[in-house]
């Protein structure tokens, strides 16, 4: 089609580029077009540049088209106002290239068969896509269908814009966290957003189409090869989207998005989650107080005991890329038990801080109501003992009901979670009148003996009916006769079965202990002769003392 007026658009370059993010068409996208596709297009140069975006179609049969444009337009001619010169053809393409032009389409149907060689070369120099059709296309047609296409995305973009920051209101008006805001903007971009703070530690990684691993490792490295800014903008090496985000006034950390595996570009969509994941963080931190680095501990420890990472690697590169050493480093699992729920704010802190008097790495956090957790990372010759004595002795200034506990030492991150099930153990194993270890101010695993573990075991009914059938009938004829029976029954395995001593304990003469003494053996049907015997009624005697623990 021959026509000699540029074609009108709705909108100037500038108001195109703001307000209607989206996914726009490229030079590719049209080229598939059928109405396009019939003219047999070939790309003479370009052809690495197909992924331009097309902001418009100008059709043109002008000896200075570029004077009618502003970037970003497909041009369309037959080829009938192209100079002859070689001069005259370079100062064509030089204006288009230099108005930045996507590409130019020219017809091989009316003045031309073949492109010409001035025209190929001035292309190919100023990297100006050149394709040819090899029959007759309505160039009017193509105008109507790729504006449609263009319009049409841009309105949806608008709607899709929309509904971002509609989703983004919700979550702050109901005083969402900053996990909610991280997922929520991994969900809507459809891309790997992390939260980090100044000294380029990861709190919050929530990936999308990769795993923690990927998306973590060697994060601090990879980070601080990212330079800061103070907008939206793409940085580093590997090409982030990132954002500042600030608390009451300055900086606090930033946002990242990071590029897809398959897909390394960022639309304006992206722009605009980014920054109103910016935005809601900001005051997300301010209805929350809790510190952020406090939540990243917490919800990381938590995950680790519970074994809720997908992959061993995605736990070492989380807990790495929050700062801890995990290369050359021995792991210790600490439990603070506190008297009552709702007290662990200022133990964690005074904690954190003791951690930080010894210069042992860790990660503190609250495992459960009353529970405080913390991984200890200790380098290869370090002792762990001093470090949990001095960490339990500042635990027990500030709260001297509480019980601190240790689990063993493990030389692999993976198996921390063991170290923290045993710590664990030892806790739910020490009752609260339970005395300290000579020289010590904190609980471990060789602490637990019989009573202890049967003390553990409290709440299970089979150790309760156990003791009730080895104990019952004793307990009730004391209740019925104002006897105490069980009491010399105790003298009697204390002693370990010596009659003598145990008479003497209880202040009795030895024929009213040795009466007594069958007396229990009648009610209980068993035989103190019997060391098996013996053994099961001082199991039911032990588990009945920590039954009445209060």
């Amino acid at each position: 089609m021959n026509h000699d007026h540029p074609t009108a658009r709705p909108l100037d370059a500038g108001d195109r580029d703001s307000g209607t993010p989206g996914q726009a068409l490229t030079i590719a996208d049209v080229l598939a077009l059928p109405v396009l596709a019939a003219g047999q297009p070939q790309v003479v140069t370009g052809v690495t540049h197909l992924d331009r975006p097309v902001r418009w179609v100008h059709i043109t049969e002008l000896t200075d088209p570029a004077s009618f444009l502003k970037g970003g337009e497909l041009v369309l001619t037959t080829g009938m106002p192209l100079p002859d010169d070689t001069t005259g053809v370079r100062r064509y393409v030089d204006e288009l290239a230099g108005i930045g032009a996507a590409a130019l389409v020219i017809e091989l149907v009316r003045r031309y068969h073949r492109p010409p060689d001035a025209l190929v070369h001035a292309c190919r120099a100023r990297g100006l896509p050149l394709i040819t059709l090899a029959k007759d296309v309505n160039f009017l047609e193509v105008t109507q269908v790729v504006h449609a296409l263009i319009l049409g995305n841009q309105a949806e973009a608008m709607r899709r814009t929309q509904r971002i920051h509609e989703a983004f209101t919700a979550l702050t008006l109901r005083g969402a966290g900053t996990e909610d805001v991280v997922r929520a903007a991994a969900d809507m971009s459809g891309r790997t957003v992390v939260l980090e703070n100044m000294v380029h530690q990861a709190l919050i990684c929530e990936p999308s189409g990769t795993t923690l691993e990927e998306a973590l490792t060697d994060w601090e490295q990879r980070s601080r090869a990212t330079p800061p800014g103070d907008r939206t903008d793409l940085r580093g090496p590997e090409g982030w989207l990132t954002a500042p985000v600030e608390y009451q006034g300055e900086r606090w950390g930033r946002v990242a998005m990071l590029p897809a595996p398959t897909d390394k570009t960022f639309g304006p969509e992206h722009v605009t989650v980014l920054e109103r994941t910016a935005m809601a963080l900001t005051v997300a931190r301010l209805i929350h107080s809790t510190p952020w680095e406090r939540i990243a501990h917490r919800n990381a420890l938590r995950d680790l005991v519970e074994q809720r990472h997908r992959s061993p690697q995605d736990a070492l590169a989380r807990l790495t890329a929050l700062g801890l050493p995990t290369e050359n480093s021995r792991f210790l699992a600490v439990v603070v038990d506190l008297p009552a729920a709702g007290t662990t704010a200022q133990p964690e802190i005074r904690l954190s801080q003791e951690l930080r008097t010894t210069g042992i790495p860790a990660l503190v956090g609250e495992l459960a109501p009353a529970r405080l957790g913390a991984l200890l990372a200790l380098g290869p010759s370090h002792p762990w003992r001093p470090t949990v004595e001095q960490l339990s002795r500042a635990t027990l200034d500030l709260v001297p009901q509480a019980v601190v506990s240790v689990g063993t030492e493990v030389d692999d991150l993976t198996d921390a979670p063991r170290s923290f099930h045993q710590a664990t153990r030892v806790a739910e194993a020490t009752p609260p009148d339970q005395p300290l270890p000579q020289g010590r101010s904190f609980h471990e695993l060789t602490d637990v003996g019989l009573r202890r573990l049967l003390y553990a075991l409290r709440q299970d009914t089979r150790i309760q009916d156990y003791t009730e059938r080895q104990l019952g009938r004793l307990i009730d004829h004391d209740t019925r006769h104002g006897t105490d029976l069980l009491t010399t029954l105790r003298h009697y395995l204390d002693a370990a079965g010596n009659k003598t001593s145990a008479a003497r304990r209880g202040g009795l003469s030895r024929e009213t202990f040795y009466q007594r003494l069958r007396t229990i053996e009648r009610l209980l049907d068993c035989d103190f002769e019997s060391g098996e015997q013996r053994t099961a009624l001082h199991v039911a005697l032990t588990a009945l003392d920590v039954l009445r623990v209060r």
